[in-house]
Protein backbone atom coordinates (compact mmCIF):
# COMPACT_ATOMS: atom_id res chain seq x y z
CA UNK A 1 0.00 0.00 0.00
CA UNK A 2 1.75 2.93 -0.84
CA UNK A 3 2.37 5.56 2.02
CA UNK A 4 0.38 8.65 2.68
CA UNK A 5 2.19 12.37 2.48
CA UNK A 6 0.26 13.34 5.36
CA UNK A 7 -1.38 12.70 8.85
CA UNK A 8 -3.60 13.96 11.09
CA UNK A 9 -4.31 13.48 14.70
CA UNK A 10 -7.86 14.71 16.00
CA UNK A 11 -10.97 14.63 14.21
CA UNK A 12 -13.65 16.50 15.51
CA UNK A 13 -15.34 18.89 13.69
CA UNK A 14 -12.16 21.14 12.06
CA UNK A 15 -9.53 17.98 12.05
CA UNK A 16 -12.30 16.09 9.59
CA UNK A 17 -13.10 19.06 7.78
CA UNK A 18 -9.61 19.81 7.37
CA UNK A 19 -8.62 16.34 6.67
CA UNK A 20 -11.32 16.01 4.12
CA UNK A 21 -9.87 19.38 2.31
CA UNK A 22 -6.49 17.63 2.32
CA UNK A 23 -7.35 14.65 0.61
CA UNK A 24 -9.51 16.84 -1.87
CA UNK A 25 -6.43 18.63 -3.07
CA UNK A 26 -4.97 15.55 -4.06
CA UNK A 27 -2.78 14.54 -1.04
CA UNK A 28 -3.19 11.36 0.68
CA UNK A 29 -3.58 11.30 4.22
CA UNK A 30 -3.92 8.96 7.22
CA UNK A 31 -6.17 9.50 10.28
CA UNK A 32 -6.54 8.64 13.70
CA UNK A 33 -8.33 9.87 16.66
CA UNK A 34 -8.42 8.16 20.70
CA UNK A 35 -11.49 7.28 19.82
CA UNK A 36 -11.95 5.49 16.95
CA UNK A 37 -15.46 5.86 16.12
CA UNK A 38 -14.82 9.37 14.83
CA UNK A 39 -12.02 7.90 13.12
CA UNK A 40 -14.77 5.17 11.20
CA UNK A 41 -16.79 8.65 10.53
CA UNK A 42 -13.81 10.73 8.86
CA UNK A 43 -13.97 7.57 6.96
CA UNK A 44 -17.42 7.32 6.00
CA UNK A 45 -17.48 10.68 4.98
CA UNK A 46 -14.30 10.43 2.40
CA UNK A 47 -16.31 7.58 0.99
CA UNK A 48 -19.47 9.61 0.75
CA UNK A 49 -17.81 12.61 -1.02
CA UNK A 50 -15.60 10.13 -3.28
CA UNK A 51 -12.54 10.86 -1.70
CA UNK A 52 -11.90 7.15 0.04
CA UNK A 53 -8.67 6.70 -2.19
CA UNK A 54 -6.99 9.75 -0.88
CA UNK A 55 -7.82 9.16 2.85
CA UNK A 56 -7.14 6.15 5.34
CA UNK A 57 -8.41 5.65 8.92
CA UNK A 58 -6.30 3.87 11.12
CA UNK A 59 -7.11 1.97 15.18
CA UNK A 60 -3.39 2.02 16.12
CA UNK A 61 -0.86 4.97 16.68
CA UNK A 62 2.08 2.46 15.58
CA UNK A 63 0.43 1.81 12.38
CA UNK A 64 -0.38 5.48 11.55
CA UNK A 65 2.72 6.43 11.87
CA UNK A 66 4.41 4.14 9.69
CA UNK A 67 1.59 4.50 6.61
CA UNK A 68 3.36 7.34 6.46
CA UNK A 69 6.34 8.73 3.84
CA UNK A 70 9.40 10.07 5.33
CA UNK A 71 9.86 12.74 6.77
CA UNK A 72 6.74 12.14 8.54
CA UNK A 73 4.50 14.98 8.87
CA UNK A 74 1.56 14.81 11.27
CA UNK A 75 -0.76 17.54 12.25
CA UNK A 76 -2.34 17.78 15.25
CA UNK A 77 -5.77 19.30 15.91
CA UNK A 78 -6.89 18.35 19.54
CA UNK A 79 -7.80 19.98 22.76
CA UNK A 80 -5.02 22.18 23.58
CA UNK A 81 -2.73 21.74 26.85
CA UNK A 82 -2.47 18.28 28.43
CA UNK A 83 -4.00 16.47 25.52
CA UNK A 84 -1.22 17.80 22.95
CA UNK A 85 1.00 16.77 25.52
CA UNK A 86 -0.25 13.67 25.66
CA UNK A 87 -0.74 13.10 21.35
CA UNK A 88 3.19 14.45 21.30
CA UNK A 89 4.69 11.80 24.12
CA UNK A 90 2.62 8.94 22.32
CA UNK A 91 3.62 9.65 18.51
CA UNK A 92 7.08 9.89 19.67
CA UNK A 93 7.29 6.40 20.82
CA UNK A 94 6.94 5.78 16.87
CA UNK A 95 8.72 8.50 14.86
CA UNK A 96 11.71 8.77 13.93
CA UNK A 97 14.03 11.91 13.91
CA UNK A 98 13.73 14.49 10.75
CA UNK A 99 10.18 13.98 11.39
CA UNK A 100 7.56 16.79 11.79
CA UNK A 101 4.94 17.06 14.30
CA UNK A 102 2.33 20.16 13.29
CA UNK A 103 0.09 21.38 16.20
CA UNK A 104 -2.56 23.12 14.46
CA UNK A 105 -4.97 24.06 17.29
CA UNK A 106 -5.66 27.10 19.51
CA UNK A 107 -2.47 27.09 21.33
CA UNK A 108 -0.66 29.35 23.79
CA UNK A 109 2.79 29.82 22.24
CA UNK A 110 4.79 29.04 25.29
CA UNK A 111 3.73 25.45 25.43
CA UNK A 112 4.63 25.63 21.80
CA UNK A 113 8.09 26.54 22.23
CA UNK A 114 8.09 23.88 25.29
CA UNK A 115 6.94 21.40 23.07
CA UNK A 116 9.91 22.27 20.33
CA UNK A 117 12.34 22.29 22.49
CA UNK A 118 11.14 18.62 24.01
CA UNK A 119 10.93 16.66 20.32
CA UNK A 120 13.97 18.51 19.11
CA UNK A 121 16.01 16.63 21.66
CA UNK A 122 14.69 13.84 20.38
CA UNK A 123 15.34 14.67 16.34
CA UNK A 124 12.16 16.00 15.79
CA UNK A 125 11.23 19.10 14.25
CA UNK A 126 8.12 20.89 15.85
CA UNK A 127 5.54 23.57 14.03
CA UNK A 128 2.59 25.27 15.70
CA UNK A 129 0.42 26.33 12.98
CA UNK A 130 -2.58 28.86 13.35
CA UNK A 131 -5.60 27.41 11.47
CA UNK A 132 -8.64 30.00 10.86
CA UNK A 133 -11.92 30.00 9.06
CA UNK A 134 -13.90 27.69 11.29
CA UNK A 135 -15.39 24.16 9.70
CA UNK A 136 -16.24 25.69 7.17
CA UNK A 137 -12.89 27.41 6.40
CA UNK A 138 -11.09 23.95 7.65
CA UNK A 139 -13.19 22.45 4.65
CA UNK A 140 -12.94 24.67 1.66
CA UNK A 141 -10.00 26.84 2.75
CA UNK A 142 -8.90 28.27 5.69
CA UNK A 143 -6.06 30.91 6.68
CA UNK A 144 -3.23 29.22 7.94
CA UNK A 145 -0.05 30.57 10.10
CA UNK A 146 2.60 28.06 10.22
CA UNK A 147 5.54 28.84 12.89
CA UNK A 148 8.35 26.78 14.36
CA UNK A 149 11.18 25.00 12.96
CA UNK A 150 11.65 26.91 10.04
CA UNK A 151 13.53 24.48 7.72
CA UNK A 152 10.55 22.15 8.29
CA UNK A 153 8.41 24.26 6.28
CA UNK A 154 9.54 23.80 3.07
CA UNK A 155 8.31 19.73 4.31
CA UNK A 156 4.60 21.42 4.39
CA UNK A 157 4.64 24.15 2.34
CA UNK A 158 3.68 22.03 -1.16
CA UNK A 159 0.53 20.80 1.30
CA UNK A 160 -0.94 23.99 2.69
CA UNK A 161 -0.63 26.40 -0.18
CA UNK A 162 -3.03 24.16 -2.12
CA UNK A 163 -5.24 23.73 0.99
CA UNK A 164 -5.37 27.33 2.67
CA UNK A 165 -7.54 29.66 0.93
CA UNK A 166 -6.73 31.13 -2.29
CA UNK A 167 -7.24 34.83 -2.84
CA UNK A 168 -6.47 37.13 -5.37
CA UNK A 169 -2.91 37.77 -4.80
CA UNK A 170 -1.87 33.81 -3.37
CA UNK A 171 -2.73 31.50 -1.00
CA UNK A 172 -3.55 32.64 2.27
CA UNK A 173 -0.98 31.29 3.74
CA UNK A 174 2.94 31.79 4.98
CA UNK A 175 5.69 30.98 7.10
CA UNK A 176 5.19 33.16 10.22
CA UNK A 177 9.11 32.56 12.36
CA UNK A 178 10.46 30.28 15.02
CA UNK A 179 8.67 29.14 18.33
CA UNK A 180 5.28 29.51 19.18
CA UNK A 181 4.69 32.51 16.59
CA UNK A 182 2.31 30.61 14.66
CA UNK A 183 0.30 29.98 17.57
CA UNK A 184 0.96 34.09 18.69
CA UNK A 185 -0.42 35.53 15.04
CA UNK A 186 -3.12 33.10 15.56
CA UNK A 187 -4.37 34.22 19.45
CA UNK A 188 -4.12 38.10 18.45
CA UNK A 189 -6.31 37.08 15.18
CA UNK A 190 -8.98 35.63 17.62
CA UNK A 191 -8.14 39.13 20.14
CA UNK A 192 -9.16 41.24 16.83
CA UNK A 193 -12.21 38.97 15.97
CA UNK A 194 -13.24 39.18 20.04
CA UNK A 195 -13.25 43.23 18.80
CA UNK A 196 -14.97 42.66 15.92
CA UNK A 197 -17.64 40.80 17.18
CA UNK A 198 -18.15 42.93 19.98
CA UNK A 199 -18.73 46.21 17.10
CA UNK A 200 -20.55 44.28 15.32
CA UNK A 201 -22.91 43.42 18.46
CA UNK A 202 -23.55 47.01 19.44
CA UNK A 203 -24.14 48.42 16.03
CA UNK A 204 -27.28 45.67 15.60
CA UNK A 205 -28.11 46.64 19.55
CA UNK A 206 -28.37 50.84 18.70
CA UNK A 207 -30.19 50.54 15.78
CA UNK A 208 -32.24 47.62 17.41
CA UNK A 209 -33.57 49.37 20.45
CA UNK A 210 -32.57 53.29 19.49
CA UNK A 211 -33.44 52.73 15.89
CA UNK A 212 -36.05 50.79 16.41
CA UNK A 213 -35.20 48.79 13.11
CA UNK A 214 -36.53 45.11 12.44
CA UNK A 215 -34.42 42.10 12.58
CA UNK A 216 -35.40 41.72 8.35
CA UNK A 217 -34.51 45.97 8.11
CA UNK A 218 -31.11 45.22 10.12
CA UNK A 219 -30.17 41.87 8.12
CA UNK A 220 -31.06 44.47 4.92
CA UNK A 221 -28.38 47.11 6.32
CA UNK A 222 -26.09 44.80 7.19
CA UNK A 223 -25.99 43.50 3.94
CA UNK A 224 -25.94 46.71 2.07
CA UNK A 225 -22.67 47.40 4.54
CA UNK A 226 -21.22 44.25 2.47
CA UNK A 227 -20.61 45.90 -0.42
CA UNK A 228 -18.91 48.43 0.90
CA UNK A 229 -15.99 49.43 3.47
CA UNK A 230 -17.21 47.20 5.81
CA UNK A 231 -17.11 44.25 3.37
CA UNK A 232 -16.06 40.75 5.76
CA UNK A 233 -17.52 37.64 6.64
CA UNK A 234 -18.53 38.27 10.29
CA UNK A 235 -21.22 41.53 8.60
CA UNK A 236 -22.12 39.08 5.93
CA UNK A 237 -23.46 35.91 8.27
CA UNK A 238 -24.80 38.50 10.99
CA UNK A 239 -26.96 40.00 7.84
CA UNK A 240 -27.59 36.01 7.57
CA UNK A 241 -28.63 35.65 11.15
CA UNK A 242 -30.72 38.63 11.46
CA UNK A 243 -33.00 37.60 8.79
CA UNK A 244 -33.38 33.91 9.84
CA UNK A 245 -36.87 33.04 11.01
CA UNK A 246 -37.75 30.12 13.91
CA UNK A 247 -40.23 27.67 12.87
CA UNK A 248 -42.92 30.05 14.28
CA UNK A 249 -41.95 32.46 11.58
CA UNK A 250 -40.37 34.92 14.27
CA UNK A 251 -36.87 36.09 14.35
CA UNK A 252 -34.57 33.19 15.75
CA UNK A 253 -31.91 35.46 17.20
CA UNK A 254 -34.52 36.92 19.58
CA UNK A 255 -34.68 33.68 21.06
CA UNK A 256 -30.89 32.96 21.91
CA UNK A 257 -29.93 33.81 25.28
CA UNK A 258 -28.11 36.39 25.60
CA UNK A 259 -24.62 34.57 27.11
CA UNK A 260 -21.47 34.74 25.22
CA UNK A 261 -18.92 31.92 25.69
CA UNK A 262 -15.07 31.92 25.59
CA UNK A 263 -12.69 29.66 24.98
CA UNK A 264 -9.49 31.76 26.38
CA UNK A 265 -7.75 33.22 22.96
CA UNK A 266 -9.04 37.00 23.73
CA UNK A 267 -8.19 36.76 27.32
CA UNK A 268 -4.16 35.53 26.33
CA UNK A 269 -4.38 38.49 23.76
CA UNK A 270 -5.37 41.09 26.51
CA UNK A 271 -3.26 39.26 28.92
CA UNK A 272 -0.57 39.85 26.47
CA UNK A 273 -1.01 43.37 26.10
CA UNK A 274 -1.08 44.27 29.59
CA UNK A 275 2.47 42.49 29.60
CA UNK A 276 3.96 44.46 26.85
CA UNK A 277 2.20 47.57 27.53
CA UNK A 278 0.09 47.71 24.80
CA UNK A 279 -3.18 49.72 24.92
CA UNK A 280 -5.51 47.54 23.70
CA UNK A 281 -9.00 48.73 25.08
CA UNK A 282 -11.31 47.77 22.24
CA UNK A 283 -9.99 44.11 22.62
CA UNK A 284 -10.31 44.24 26.06
CA UNK A 285 -14.15 45.67 26.39
CA UNK A 286 -15.07 43.23 24.15
CA UNK A 287 -13.54 40.48 26.23
CA UNK A 288 -15.37 41.99 29.49
CA UNK A 289 -18.84 42.42 26.99
CA UNK A 290 -18.75 38.73 26.83
CA UNK A 291 -17.93 38.40 31.33
CA UNK A 292 -20.64 40.60 31.64
CA UNK A 293 -23.17 38.85 29.44
CA UNK A 294 -22.25 35.48 31.66
CA UNK A 295 -24.03 37.68 34.35
CA UNK A 296 -27.27 37.18 33.23
CA UNK A 297 -28.99 36.23 36.57
CA UNK A 298 -27.29 39.45 38.24
CA UNK A 299 -28.59 41.19 35.01
CA UNK A 300 -31.67 40.14 35.61
CA UNK A 301 -32.25 41.44 39.31
CA UNK A 302 -30.11 44.64 38.77
CA UNK A 303 -32.55 45.05 35.90
CA UNK A 304 -35.62 44.96 38.45
CA UNK A 305 -33.70 47.38 41.29
CA UNK A 306 -33.29 50.10 39.20
CA UNK A 307 -36.24 49.68 37.15
CA UNK A 308 -37.93 50.33 40.69
CA UNK A 309 -36.16 53.64 41.27
CA UNK A 310 -37.14 54.89 37.52
CA UNK A 311 -34.54 53.73 35.91
CA UNK A 312 -35.95 52.22 32.85
CA UNK A 313 -34.64 50.01 29.98
CA UNK A 314 -33.69 51.81 27.25
CA UNK A 315 -35.75 51.91 24.29
CA UNK A 316 -36.39 53.71 21.07
CA UNK A 317 -34.76 57.62 20.89
CA UNK A 318 -37.58 60.29 20.66
CA UNK A 319 -37.18 61.95 16.87
CA UNK A 320 -34.79 59.39 15.29
CA UNK A 321 -33.95 59.60 11.72
CA UNK A 322 -33.07 56.45 10.81
CA UNK A 323 -31.53 56.80 7.86
CA UNK A 324 -28.82 59.36 9.39
CA UNK A 325 -28.85 56.65 12.72
CA UNK A 326 -28.16 53.84 9.87
CA UNK A 327 -25.11 56.20 8.46
CA UNK A 328 -23.83 57.03 11.77
CA UNK A 329 -23.86 53.71 12.66
CA UNK A 330 -22.06 52.19 10.19
CA UNK A 331 -19.50 55.25 10.27
CA UNK A 332 -19.04 54.53 13.93
CA UNK A 333 -18.51 50.43 13.27
CA UNK A 334 -15.51 50.90 10.35
CA UNK A 335 -13.77 53.59 12.60
CA UNK A 336 -14.24 51.45 15.95
CA UNK A 337 -12.91 48.23 14.00
CA UNK A 338 -9.98 50.40 12.63
CA UNK A 339 -8.89 50.91 16.30
CA UNK A 340 -8.92 47.18 17.16
CA UNK A 341 -7.21 46.13 14.13
CA UNK A 342 -4.22 49.13 15.11
CA UNK A 343 -4.49 47.29 18.27
CA UNK A 344 -3.91 44.08 17.94
CA UNK A 345 -1.24 44.79 15.37
CA UNK A 346 0.50 46.76 17.88
CA UNK A 347 0.48 43.55 20.12
CA UNK A 348 2.09 41.59 17.37
CA UNK A 349 5.12 44.46 16.87
CA UNK A 350 5.74 44.74 20.62
CA UNK A 351 6.10 41.43 20.95
CA UNK A 352 8.64 40.93 18.09
CA UNK A 353 10.36 43.94 19.47
CA UNK A 354 10.64 41.86 23.07
CA UNK A 355 11.82 39.14 21.74
CA UNK A 356 14.14 40.27 18.80
CA UNK A 357 12.44 38.10 16.56
CA UNK A 358 12.78 41.13 13.66
CA UNK A 359 9.02 42.61 12.42
CA UNK A 360 9.27 43.64 8.66
CA UNK A 361 6.19 45.63 9.03
CA UNK A 362 5.86 46.59 5.07
CA UNK A 363 7.91 44.00 3.44
CA UNK A 364 6.44 42.50 0.39
CA UNK A 365 3.15 41.74 1.73
CA UNK A 366 2.75 38.56 -0.49
CA UNK A 367 5.26 36.25 1.25
CA UNK A 368 6.72 36.14 4.69
CA UNK A 369 10.69 36.34 5.34
CA UNK A 370 11.89 32.82 5.69
CA UNK A 371 14.41 34.34 8.17
CA UNK A 372 15.31 37.42 10.03
CA UNK A 373 18.51 38.35 11.90
CA UNK A 374 17.99 36.96 15.12
CA UNK A 375 14.43 34.70 16.13
CA UNK A 376 13.61 34.06 12.48
CA UNK A 377 10.96 35.52 13.04
CA UNK A 378 10.23 37.79 10.87
CA UNK A 379 6.61 38.92 11.11
CA UNK A 380 5.13 41.35 8.09
CA UNK A 381 2.12 42.99 8.85
CA UNK A 382 1.52 43.43 5.83
CA UNK A 383 1.38 40.40 4.55
CA UNK A 384 -0.77 39.07 7.75
CA UNK A 385 -3.57 41.18 6.09
CA UNK A 386 -2.79 39.70 3.26
CA UNK A 387 -3.25 36.16 4.55
CA UNK A 388 -6.16 37.19 6.69
CA UNK A 389 -8.02 38.30 3.58
CA UNK A 390 -9.56 34.93 2.84
CA UNK A 391 -10.67 31.74 4.76
CA UNK A 392 -10.47 33.25 8.40
CA UNK A 393 -13.39 34.82 10.56
CA UNK A 394 -11.99 38.36 10.47
CA UNK A 395 -11.59 38.12 6.49
CA UNK A 396 -12.54 41.53 5.22
CA UNK A 397 -12.27 43.49 2.28
CA UNK A 398 -10.34 46.63 4.29
CA UNK A 399 -7.31 44.36 4.93
CA UNK A 400 -6.23 44.99 1.80
CA UNK A 401 -5.53 48.51 2.76
CA UNK A 402 -3.86 47.48 5.91
CA UNK A 403 -1.45 45.58 3.80
CA UNK A 404 -1.25 48.58 1.76
CA UNK A 405 -0.71 50.82 4.90
CA UNK A 406 2.13 48.68 6.05
CA UNK A 407 3.87 48.92 2.36
CA UNK A 408 3.80 52.51 1.87
CA UNK A 409 5.41 52.77 5.78
CA UNK A 410 7.27 49.62 7.04
CA UNK A 411 7.71 51.37 10.04
CA UNK A 412 4.17 52.61 10.57
CA UNK A 413 3.94 53.07 14.35
CA UNK A 414 -0.52 52.61 14.07
CA UNK A 415 -2.58 52.28 11.38
CA UNK A 416 -4.43 55.35 12.93
CA UNK A 417 -1.65 57.26 11.27
CA UNK A 418 -1.44 55.91 7.97
CA UNK A 419 -2.75 58.78 5.76
CA UNK A 420 -5.72 57.00 4.56
CA UNK A 421 -7.00 55.90 7.25
CA UNK A 422 -6.37 58.66 9.45
CA UNK A 423 -8.37 60.96 6.23
CA UNK A 424 -11.00 58.13 6.66
CA UNK A 425 -11.56 58.69 10.90
CA UNK A 426 -11.37 62.92 10.52
CA UNK A 427 -14.58 62.86 8.04
CA UNK A 428 -16.49 59.88 10.25
CA UNK A 429 -15.50 61.36 13.32
CA UNK A 430 -18.90 63.54 13.70
CA UNK A 431 -20.86 60.69 12.89
CA UNK A 432 -19.07 58.47 15.47
CA UNK A 433 -19.67 60.77 18.19
CA UNK A 434 -23.12 61.14 17.37
CA UNK A 435 -23.97 57.47 18.15
CA UNK A 436 -21.49 57.02 21.34
CA UNK A 437 -23.38 60.37 22.23
CA UNK A 438 -27.12 58.99 21.58
CA UNK A 439 -26.03 55.34 23.07
CA UNK A 440 -24.88 57.07 26.15
CA UNK A 441 -27.29 59.60 27.04
CA UNK A 442 -30.24 57.06 26.50
CA UNK A 443 -28.37 54.25 28.76
CA UNK A 444 -27.54 51.24 25.75
CA UNK A 445 -24.05 49.94 26.58
CA UNK A 446 -21.44 50.46 23.77
CA UNK A 447 -18.38 49.35 25.48
CA UNK A 448 -16.38 49.08 22.40
CA UNK A 449 -17.12 51.66 20.63
CA UNK A 450 -16.56 53.97 23.36
CA UNK A 451 -13.52 52.55 24.34
CA UNK A 452 -12.25 52.94 20.41
CA UNK A 453 -13.07 56.44 20.44
CA UNK A 454 -11.41 56.98 23.68
CA UNK A 455 -8.35 55.40 22.17
CA UNK A 456 -8.85 57.27 19.28
CA UNK A 457 -9.08 60.84 21.17
CA UNK A 458 -6.36 59.91 23.58
CA UNK A 459 -4.08 58.88 21.02
CA UNK A 460 -4.65 62.19 19.17
CA UNK A 461 -3.90 64.28 21.96
CA UNK A 462 -1.02 66.04 22.08
CA UNK A 463 -0.97 66.58 25.99
CA UNK A 464 -2.98 64.39 28.30
CA UNK A 465 -3.28 64.85 32.32
CA UNK A 466 -0.78 62.04 33.17
CA UNK A 467 1.00 64.99 34.31
CA UNK A 468 -0.70 65.02 37.49
CA UNK A 469 -1.18 61.56 37.51
CA UNK A 470 2.59 61.42 38.01
CA UNK A 471 2.80 64.49 40.45
CA UNK A 472 0.39 62.04 42.38
CA UNK A 473 2.58 59.44 42.31
CA UNK A 474 5.85 61.49 43.40
CA UNK A 475 3.56 62.69 46.21
CA UNK A 476 2.82 59.33 48.22
CA UNK A 477 5.34 57.12 46.39
CA UNK A 478 8.60 59.52 45.42
CA UNK A 479 8.45 58.09 41.89
CA UNK A 480 10.03 61.20 40.26
CA UNK A 481 8.65 62.83 37.43
CA UNK A 482 10.12 64.66 34.09
CA UNK A 483 9.41 68.20 33.57
CA UNK A 484 8.80 70.22 30.12
CA UNK A 485 11.36 72.94 30.74
CA UNK A 486 14.44 71.31 31.73
CA UNK A 487 16.20 67.21 31.19
CA UNK A 488 16.10 65.06 34.45
CA UNK A 489 14.11 63.39 36.68
CA UNK A 490 12.63 65.55 39.41
CA UNK A 491 10.80 65.07 43.31
CA UNK A 492 9.14 67.61 45.13
CA UNK A 493 7.86 67.47 48.72
CA UNK A 494 4.57 68.40 47.89
CA UNK A 495 3.36 69.20 52.26
CA UNK A 496 5.56 67.97 54.54
CA UNK A 497 2.57 68.10 57.10
CA UNK A 498 0.45 65.18 54.75
CA UNK A 499 3.36 62.41 54.51
CA UNK A 500 4.52 63.89 51.53
CA UNK A 501 8.85 62.75 52.61
CA UNK A 502 12.02 63.30 50.78
CA UNK A 503 12.23 59.35 50.06
CA UNK A 504 14.40 59.11 47.85
CA UNK A 505 17.30 57.26 47.82
CA UNK A 506 18.67 57.06 44.37
CA UNK A 507 18.15 58.88 41.49
CA UNK A 508 17.24 55.85 39.68
CA UNK A 509 14.12 56.08 41.40
CA UNK A 510 11.92 57.03 38.25
CA UNK A 511 9.27 54.68 37.83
Amino acid sequence: MALSQIGLVGLAVMGQNLSLNIAEKGFPISVFNRSYEKTEAAVARAQKEGLSDKLRGYKDVKDFVESLEKPRRVILLVQAGAPVDATVDNLCKYMEPGDIIIDGGNEWYENTERRKAKVEALGLRYMGMGVSGGEEGARRGPSMMPGGTAEAYKYIEPIVTKVAAQVDDGPCVMYIGDGGAGNYVKMVHNGIEYGDMQLISEAYDVLHVLGGLSNDEIAAVFAEWNQGELQSFLIEISAIIAAKKDEDGSSLVDKIVDKTGAKGTGKWTVQQAAELSVAAPTITASLDGRYMSALKDQRVSASKVFGDLGLKAPAAAAGVDKKQLIADVRAALYCSKICSYAQGMNIIKAKSEEKEWGVDLGGLARIWKAKSEKKEWGVDLGGLARIWKGGCIIRAGFLDRIKQAYQRDSNLPSLLVDPPFAKDLAERDAAWRRVVALAVTNGVPAPGMMASLSYFDTYRRERLPANLVQAQRDFFGSHTYQRTDKEGWFHTVWDENFGSADSITTSAYNR
